[in-house]
């Protein structure tokens, strides 16, 4: 399994290649919605779905609609909502419709249109495509079993076709209910726009609950009623999803039957499982899974999502690295690949690096100075020359970050007052390298410009030249003198950024370390 798709023919498109995409409305009519629950932290995998699905709209010039799906009362919470919101506006998959931005089918946090499922659950009872159901858990299991079949293969139908007599016994008892939908007794059959035609057989989706028996409803009821209402035409989301497929079709076609929204199906399109370690999915719990760690970590928002675009689909067989404007430009949902990619972290570093090698240098510093001030280096916010050395130094690291967080590591020495720069263990100085500091010191002191080519050419003629030295043995301790540290970025440039005064400070208190030596 890899982390991009295959070559066409070994592709498992099922013959999709010439299916109509849109089903044969105008592209400017194209909606999807990206449903999120606000329970916690987003999945990375629910970030790719995000994506495809902002990918596809902007391509046809469609609508990208935010819906948030809080049914789950007991977990759902208005901080997770808000994280929800900030983290799409972070990523730039703003919505064109949502809880925000309103629009002519609102509102879009379900727990606000509870009236709006309880009108509708009745017309489907009423239209016969629903029913009650007042069996308890215990008398299903023991018809089942009595039956010879197996009590975990679903529910057995009694309810369906209750006479009137045992509704009135039922009520009068006092009984609770849950409301369940009819399933037809045919296959049901329907063409995935990533996976080609598939059928589920008759009989292999059981009548399932859409209310409760405290009446709220579930997501098999609300997920497509919104759908409906809301006009959605294509549904791309997680393969997890797919085994729903038919339940939701059935509803889809129920209400258009009684009247209720569109009156069509919206096309699916079941995108590929993200694997983590040991050919398992990535899930919640595994490292790496959730969005704000790579927020954290100072992940471009473009870097991140275009790893995530690889995660089942190419721009080009050749070529990893894109914008999002190329994406929404280029991308087809039938050159989804239907097999299970791997997630790799380092590929996922190795993408965000050449994002933030191709940005500007000046649009790459306030994705910084976050990360400089978190770590007390500068202050918030930074001052005019804190920012102006920072802006100087950035060129020098560019090329080596992976993420904007290394940033702390990288420049924490020039921004790190002359008396408390420490040297590492491990980059400890030799008493013999007293001669090098001393001549080093000697040849700075003595410069007219303290530029980058004026350090470089006395250091190459004091160091090198007048004590014989290769560049590694000359410049080595000069560099672990001005950082403590043995790794750096470029040396004559930052001996620039950091000024003749600083940099003797630096090197003459190496020295006097050496002299207590």
């Amino acid at each position: 399994m890899t982390d991009t798709p295959a070559a066409d023919s070994d592709r498992n498109h099922g013959g999709i290649d010439s299916v109509d995409v849109l089903g044969g409305i105008d592209p400017s009519e194209v909606r999807v919605r990206f449903p999120p629950s606000p329970t916690g932290n987003l999945h990375v995998g629910n970030v790719r779905s995000a994506l495809f699905n902002w990918a596809f709209a902007r391509h046809h010039g469609g609508t990208f609609v935010l819906r948030i799906e809080d049914t789950d009362a007991a977990r759902s919470t208005e901080e997770s909502m808000r994280g929800v919101l900030e983290s799409l506006h972070w990523l730039g998959l703003d919505p064109d419709e949502g809880p925000e931005q309103g629009g002519p089918y609102g509102p879009y946090v379900q727990s606000e249109r509870r009236e709006l499922y309880a009108e509708i659950v009745d017309r489907l009872i009423a239209a016969g495509h629903a029913y009650r159901c007042y069996c308890t858990r215990e008398e299903q299991e023991e018809r089942i079993g009595a039956a010879g079949g197996d009590a975990q293969g679903g529910y057995d139908g009694h309810c369906r076709d209750l006479s009137e007599s045992q509704l009135s016994a039922y009520k009068a008892e006092g009984r609770d209910f849950v409301v369940r939908m009819r399933m037809p007794d045919h296959d049901i059959t329907f063409t995935d726009l990533v996976r080609g035609e598939i059928t589920f057989p008759a009989g292999n989706v059981p009548d399932y609950v859409i209310v409760r028996g405290n009446g709220d409803p579930l997501y098999t009821l609300v997920n497509p009623v919104d759908d409906s209402l809301m006009r959605i035409t294509h549904v791309l989301r997680g393969e997890d999803l797919l085994s729903s497929t038919p339940r939701q079709i059935v509803l889809y076609e129920a209400l258009a039957a009684i009247g209720v929204g569109s009156g069509r199906t919206p096309l699916f399109g079941h995108l590929p499982i993200v694997m983590g370690e040991g050919n398992r999915r990535l899930s919640k719990r595994d490292a790496g899974s959730g969005l704000a760690e790579y927020r954290e970590r100072g992940f471009l928002p473009e870097g991140l999502l275009n790893y995530l675009a690889l995660l089942g689909w190419a721009i080009a067989e050749d070529r990893d690295v894109f914008s999002m404007a190329e994406m929404a430009e280029a991308f087809d949902i039938r050159r989804v690949s239907a097999n299970p990619a791997r997630f790799d972290p380092k590929k996922c570093e190795a993408i965000n690096a050449a994002h933030i090698r191709a940005l500007p240098d000046a649009e790459l510093v306030p994705h910084l100075v976050p990360f400089m001030i978190a770590a007390g280096l500068v202050t918030d916010p930074p001052q005019a020359d804190q920012l102006a050395l920072l802006e100087g130094a950035t060129p020098l690291i560019k090329e080596r970050l992976n993420t904007c967080s290394e940033v702390v590591d990288k420049l924490r020495f020039l921004f790190t007052d002359d008396e408390r720069i420490e040297i590492e263990e491990k980059a400890r100085l030799k008493p013999e390298e007293g001669q090098v500091l001393d001549t080093a010191i000697e040849a700075l002191r003595a410069l007219d410009s303290f530029d980058r080519e004026s350090i470089e050419a006395a250091l190459r003629t004091g160091l090198v030249e007048g004590l014989g030295l290769k560049p590694k043995f000359a410049f080595g301790p000069v560099r672990v003198g001005l950082t403590g540290s043995k790794v750096s970025p470029p040396l004559f440039e930052s001996m620039e950024l950091l000024g003749r005064e600083s940099t003797l400070a630096r090197l003459e208190r190496a020295r006097a370390t050496l002299a207590e030596v």
